[in-house]
């Protein structure tokens, strides 16, 4: 069974912004990781095709499908690095509230992947039509 993960994306303003983030991070490493302090217990179902959820703003907007689960060691402790496809994958917007960490994210509660045509839509129109409830 496929599950998913979410997380605050702090410090990202727009998926324009992670975009370039990421681009950056894999130019210098050859790969986007993103290190938290709690291993899942749940990895296999991780990493058999499920992505990491971003609430970017207070909104979901956008995946990256997860490849890896590391264990790794940052300062003191043990942490995970999670190994994510660089490709973002818009959502449809999904609101949501501000919470510690990540959180598991089962595969019927998680939103669609915007068409192509929705997708297409610059983000700030795509954002106001949300709002709105007309997309």
């Amino acid at each position: 069974m496929t599950l998913h993960l979410i997380k605050l994306c702090v410090g990202v303003d727009t998926p324009d912004e992670l975009r370039e983030w990421v681009e950056e991070r894999v130019a210098a490493t050859g790969e986007h990781t993103h290190v938290t302090r709690m291993f899942p217990r749940r990895a296999d179902e991780l990493v058999a095709g499920g992505s990491l959820y971003w609430v970017i703003r207070g909104v979901v907007l956008v995946r990256q499908r997860i490849v890896a689960l590391r264990p790794v060691r940052r300062d003191d402790h043990d942490a995970c690095a999670i190994v994510l496809e660089p490709r973002l994958v818009p959502t449809s917007p999904w609101p949501r509230r501000p919470f510690q960490g990540w959180r598991y994210l089962a595969a019927a509660d998680a939103p669609p992947d915007l068409s192509t045509a929705d997708a297409a839509l610059p983000e700030a129109l795509r954002a106001e039509l949300a709002l709105l409830g007309l997309l």
